[in-house]
């Protein structure tokens, strides 16, 4: 009987993963040699990098998987001018192009003529300590960061054209959070506490919290709310290089995850930072958003979505093996997806120049709420932008200030927070609400959705609140178009608390600096939780 023919080992150079090392390594000695700087090599499931000197390479590794196909040099070369285009909307000097690696295996060339290899991204370099996870872990991301983030994205979302119906996605964030569920309760590296008990009540709540908006989420997609964002907008793709700060890698591979309502961009980034233990800074960003966006309103969707955001980054640790991120980001979608605690609205009223605005934002911030400012709305239901000026005496100023415009900013202000405490996210109102009427309907509102609510009396010196008024109008940059003479009309008009609100009202004198302002926002926020717990 003849011996069987010897059998052949499959060829190395022919399995693509083989063939994009061989590569990879080959283009990091080319870089080393061209840059005299150590290179190094990131990897990740669908993506290489060849750090060398102020340079980027990054490939997409030769993968097919269920939500992504990176399979041919034609498809990769693809993906790399959907992630130059995609990023050159909010990182234009870190996206610089997209090459052919030319030459050959063993030698490789960035561009020039022949036969191409693999198509690659080259991109700027920056520290990763700029990176706002890595800033978050070394406890230095602060409010000026979240400040300029928030303008950066409002900015990038306010620039984009809707996506039309007939475009948009069939499936949405609900379908998304119910298969990142699925991936999870099939997971073998699951922990043993969050069993199927505990996946199956995540998943019926969450059903039931999309339910619940899923006529808010249609009306806005045909009003114009979906855009093709970012997709993937966590503090691991969020920068602060040369004094900016900026998004980057945005999600390239499915448009289906990015073509998305606005809120869902921003939740990510929402829910990251309160992962990271930054409550403070995620109610900061989000109310920052949406004052310069235009979409409070959207924030009604806020934690479902947030949910589905953490379920995404816990779904990615079991991936990547990684328990820790899982332990932070599981509970948090499981809280988020949660019956919401009783929401609260406070008011924070008072004349003009008492500080409000200030009081305001820092209240919300340590309560964890949204604020609203009567400024604002105001000017946009008269199509203004937030800061435009009108001058004073004038017909526009009459109009704008008129009892009929006041009556439309007040119900405005009403309707905005009857839905944000509906949806089981609480208010600051920041209104000089001088007149008892304003109060009462607020209060009215917010017994309509059964959440709690206190008033807090914004106090300060008449000369400090004069230089107040001085001091903004030649800035310039605040919605305010109060003046002296506003101060004195107001003083002149405005109606005491009656006597039976003096359970429900916290003076607060606004009279100090920054910081002592602060700590007695803080104290006063202290006791209004503990209101609220007690009752």
């Amino acid at each position: 009987m003849p011996r069987p023919a010897p059998r052949s080992l499959p060829d190395p150079r022919s399995d693509p993963i083989t063939a994009h090392e061989r590569l990879l390594a080959a283009l990091a000695r080319r870089l080393a040699a061209d840059t005299g700087a150590d290179p190094v090599v990131v990897r990740t499931h669908i993506s290489s990098l060849v750090l060398a000197g102020d340079t980027v390479i990054k490939l997409k590794r030769p993968v097919r998987l269920p939500f992504l196909d990176f399979s041919t040099p034609a498809r990769r070369r693809h993906f790399c001018e959907e992630e130059l285009r995609l990023n050159r909307r909010t990182a234009p000097d870190l996206y610089r192009n997209v090459v052919p690696l030319t030459g050959t295996p063993e030698a490789p060339r960035l561009g020039g003529d022949g036969p191409v290899l693999d198509w690659a991204l080259r991109m700027r370099r920056f520290d990763p300590a700029g990176e706002f996870a890595a800033r978050a872990r070394a406890g230095v991301l602060d409010a000026a960061d979240i400040d300029a983030l928030a303008a950066h994205v409002a900015h990038f979302h306010a620039a984009l054209p809707p996506v039309p119906l007939a475009q948009q996605p069939r499936t949405g964030p609900r379908e998304a959070a119910a298969a990142a569920l699925d991936a999870i309760g099939a997971h073998p590296a699951r922990p043993g506490d969050v069993d199927t008990a505990a996946v199956a009540a995540t998943r019926t709540r969450l059903a039931a919290a999309f339910a619940a908006q899923a006529a808010r989420l249609a009306r806005r997609a045909a009003a114009g709310w979906v855009r093709e964002g970012h997709g993937d907008l966590h503090l691991g793709n969020i920068v602060r290089w040369q004094g900016q700060v900026m998004a980057f890698d945005a999600l390239e591979f499915d448009a289906s995850l990015r073509n998305i309502d606005v809120v869902a961009d921003v939740a990510f980034a929402f829910m990251d930072l309160l992962a990271h233990g930054l409550p403070g800074l995620a109610w900061r960003f989000i109310g920052g958003w949406a004052e310069q966006m235009g979409d409070v309103d959207g924030l009604a969707l806020l934690r479902p979505l947030a949910a589905y955001r953490a379920l995404v980054r816990a779904q990615v640790a079991l991936l990547s093996a990684d328990p820790a991120a899982f332990a932070r980001y599981w509970p948090l979608a499981a809280q988020l997806a949660a019956p919401p605690p009783t929401p609260r609205l406070v008011l924070v009223m008072g004349l003009s120049g008492a500080g409000k605005s200030t009081v305001a934002a820092r209240l919300a911030e340590a309560l964890g709420a949204v604020r609203i400012r009567s400024d604002v709305e105001r000017k946009r239901l008269a199509g203004l932008a937030r800061t435009a000026r009108v001058a004073p005496g004038s017909d526009a100023a009459a109009q704008l200030y008129g009892t009929e415009m006041t009556q439309r900013t007040y119900g405005r202000l009403n309707q905005l927070a009857g839905d944000l405490l509906a949806a089981g996210v609480s208010v600051v109102v920041d209104a000089a609400a001088l007149r008892q009427a304003e109060r009462e309907a607020l209060r009215a509102t917010a017994g309509r959705a059964h959440a709690a609510f206190d008033l807090v009396d914004c106090q300060a010196p008449a000369a400090q609140m004069r230089s107040r008024i001085a001091e903004r109008a030649v800035a310039g940059t605040d919605p305010s178009d109060a003046t002296a003479a506003v101060l004195e009309r107001q003083t002149a008009f405005a109606e005491p608390l009656p006597p039976g609100w003096d359970a429900i009202t916290h003076r607060l004198v606004n009279d100090a600096d920054l910081a002592a302002l602060q700590a007695r926002v803080q104290a006063l926020a202290e006791v209004l939780a503990g209101t609220l717990k007690n009752s």
